[in-house]
């Protein structure tokens, strides 16, 4: 386990004010930006939460039975929106149905289904709704963001690219409030005709694009410029005799633009607050940035005095110790790791397709120097921003702070008293994805109070 100690701030202060003045370096000049710094003592919200309804069950119509809940979402109507995949492959499994239930949890309609054709999924990974009830999926198979309409009826495709060579879709989506796009926080992958590769070459930061969809191709605006935390050479600590089947890849060639992060860095958080301005945190810092609506410019700091906890020679080795037991656990050899995949065949549609083992030596792990102190950000539909503060250990959950975009704190949530949500709706409605006794998966919708909303 590891130990409640509190590092003194003589410890942190030098590395987190160089951490702090490098994120911040990448924005507008101080000068044009509000500071707010909120106070450090916590003041308590109770979690008392109406429940209006929850579905999923482990016996029962086809539609109560979940495979896994990737993601869910609401419409300006309230209607529940859940992305269920079905099969446990990658990037989504062997296929995925979208269910939507009403406000009261009466089951309205299903649709998806796996294919090669205009509608159907190939390898869906990110998935939207809109408030008009628009639903939107990244589709890597495609290479495209199909769109469906408040039905559920296929509309169109929206391609990532007009030409047939390398195209970078995204995985993880947000739905812009204001329509006719998604927000995407990360790079995207990128694919050519020979499959997943990288760019060539490295990044200078972590983007957040608003990515258009009204037209044929997708249009993309960089909303954000996220700080890149340092990192080694393009390729380095990526596997170089990876075999699969019979074959042996070097994937540090192929993916030979791609730099892997280190262990326990800071991950680029974000939020899409009501108007179209965006919340984003992309340091170890306690610091939350707001910028305007189509505007990269960040306009407001709101920082907490939390400070980062500096990666000891103890915490590695118990990370270590944690991922050997892991290993041990799977069967695969202490020096190395066995992965489990499958590869389609070009019938589609995940018929067809067979396992395949990719075995490979782990390279060496590079680590951050601190812990972040941030794990999760989320924004409501009235303009509420929820962050998730580390807990004692170093990837652990803590206490959940509720704030606003003006930089008003309004209360901050015990570590048992609730789970983050896992999407938030109109009216102060937030849905929840949790196992039952029997470990099934169920979503339970609730309706939060009006000043944390």
């Amino acid at each position: 386990m590891y130990s409640n100690r509190r590092p003194t701030p003589a410890r942190i202060r030098p590395i987190f004010m160089t951490l702090l003045g490098a994120a911040l370096a990448a924005s507008l000049p101080l000068s044009a930006q509000e500071v707010v710094e909120l106070p450090g003592r916590d003041q308590r919200l109770d979690a008392d939460f109406e429940e209006v309804f929850r579905v999923g069950a482990l016996r029962g119509e086809s539609w109560e039975m979940f495979g896994t809940v990737r993601e869910v979402g609401f419409d300006a109507q309230g209607n529940l929106y859940v992305f269920d995949g079905l099969g446990s492959g990658v990037f989504g499994g062997e296929g995925l149905r979208v269910l939507v239930f009403d406000p009261s949890g009466n089951f309205v309609r299903e649709f998806g289904s796996s294919g090669e054709g205009p509608g159907e999924f190939n390898r869906p990974a990110g998935y939207a709704v809109m408030r008009d009830g628009t639903t939107i999926v990244s589709d890597l198979g495609h290479r495209a963001y199909q769109i469906f309409d408040e039905s559920g009826n296929f509309v169109r495709m929206v391609s990532t690219s007009d030409g047939p060579e390398r195209v970078s879709i995204s995985t993880g989506i947000m739905a812009d409030p204001r329509g006719g796009a998604v927000i995407a926080a990360n790079p995207g992958i990128s694919i050519s005709s020979s499959g997943f590769s990288a760019s060539s070459t490295p990044p200078t930061s972590r983007p957040v694009l608003r990515v258009g969809l009204e037209g044929e191709v997708i249009e993309t605006d960089t909303v954000a410029d996220g700080w890149l935390p340092p990192r080694g050479e393009p390729g380095e600590g990526l596997p170089a005799n990876i075999r699969v089947g019979d074959r042996s890849v070097n994937l540090g060639s192929m993916l030979g633009g791609l730099v892997m992060p280190s262990i326990f860095e800071p991950t680029l958080l974000a939020g899409v607050l009501p108007d179209g301005a965006l919340v984003y945190s992309d340091s170890s810092a306690y610091a939350l940035k707001v910028t305007p609506p189509d505007s990269r410019d960040v306009s407001r700091i709101i920082s907490r005095p939390f400070r980062p906890e500096p990666v000891t020679d103890r915490i590695k080795e118990e990370y270590e110790e944690e991922q050997e037991r892991r290993r041990e656990e799977g069967g695969a050899p202490s020096g190395g790791g066995v992965v489990m995949f499958r590869s389609s065949s070009s019938s589609g549609g995940g018929g067809g397709s067979q396992p395949a083992s990719m075995s490979f030596e782990l390279p060496e792990r590079s680590y951050f120097p601190e812990l972040p102190v941030l794990r999760a950000l989320f924004t409501t539909w009235e303009g509420r921003i929820w962050v998730r503060r580390r807990g004692d250990e170093p990837q652990s959950d803590g206490l959940i702070d509720v704030l606003t975009a003006g930089g008003d704190y309004v209360g901050t949530f015990r570590e048992d008293a609730t789970e983050m949500p896992d999407a938030f709706g109109p009216d102060g409605l937030a849905a929840f994805i949790e196992l039952d006794d029997f470990d099934v998966e169920r979503v339970v919708v609730r309706r939060l109070p009006a000043a944390i909303r």
